[in-house]
């Protein structure tokens, strides 16, 4: 398909990247305070888990949507299996927000070249998602980039052991979205999932795919 056609498919590059921009462009970058009403979480399919107060440790990582045609991927990590935290988990490029990251877009444009080695040259940054709020204590600022399909990548082995392209329809179909539930610190806590073949994605990364579904989408 080429043309008009082309661009009724919600998720060919050019026809995303229109709707993230439509729906994401009054998003500030920049986290709350606390949880508030409605905000996004770990505690969102959890009613009875109380967020702390904080004070939440700022981080930021990159949603990078990569602009294959006919229909554009997701750029997912795979975590080495050493870290100190959701070792051997898949994830998005990003990490804490240092005092020198100018914002969490930079800041999640910093961590994708350190752990994959992905040009920022070759990101367009569309804008970001309310903060998702984690149980472990963290504020994360997801942040959208529209990533040139002539990009390269060099993997940092000491934080990824693997990266791939999920499609994005895929991602954004709901019935996709499934509730999984494991025992956290003591109680049975519920989480998105979103199998894959091979690929087990869940937690925080499945929690902030399905917030940006329910924002440009919903």
């Amino acid at each position: 398909m080429t043309g008009p056609d082309l661009e009724e498919n919600p998720f060919a590059p050019r026809s995303f990247a229109r709707r993230v921009a439509e729906r994401l462009r009054d998003t500030p970058d920049a986290a709350a305070t606390i949880p508030e009403a409605g905000a996004a979480g770990d505690h969102v399919l959890n009613p009875g888990f109380v967020m702390g107060p904080g004070p939440y440790r700022d981080a930021a990582v990159l949603i990078p949507v990569v602009a294959r045609e006919p229909e554009a991927t997701m750029l997912l990590t795979l975590r080495t299996p050493h870290l100190s935290s959701h070792a051997g988990q898949i994830a998005f490029p990003g990490g804490k927000i240092d005092p020198e990251d100018e914002s969490a877009v930079a800041a999640a444009l910093r961590e994708a070249e350190e752990e994959v080695g992905l040009d920022r040259a070759h990101v367009t940054p569309m804008g970001a998602l309310a903060p998702y709020f984690t149980g472990t204590g963290y504020r994360i600022v997801p942040v959208v980039g529209m990533v040139d399909p002539a990009h390269r990548l060099t993997l940092n082995p000491h934080e990824v052991v693997d990266a791939f392209e999920v499609p994005l329809p895929f991602l954004m179909t709901p019935g996709n979205h499934r509730r999984g539930s494991r025992e956290f610190r003591g109680a049975v806590r519920s989480f998105y999932e979103m199998p894959f073949g091979e690929r087990y994605i869940w937690g925080v990364t499945a929690g902030i795919i399905r917030g940006l579904y329910e924002r440009v989408f919903g």
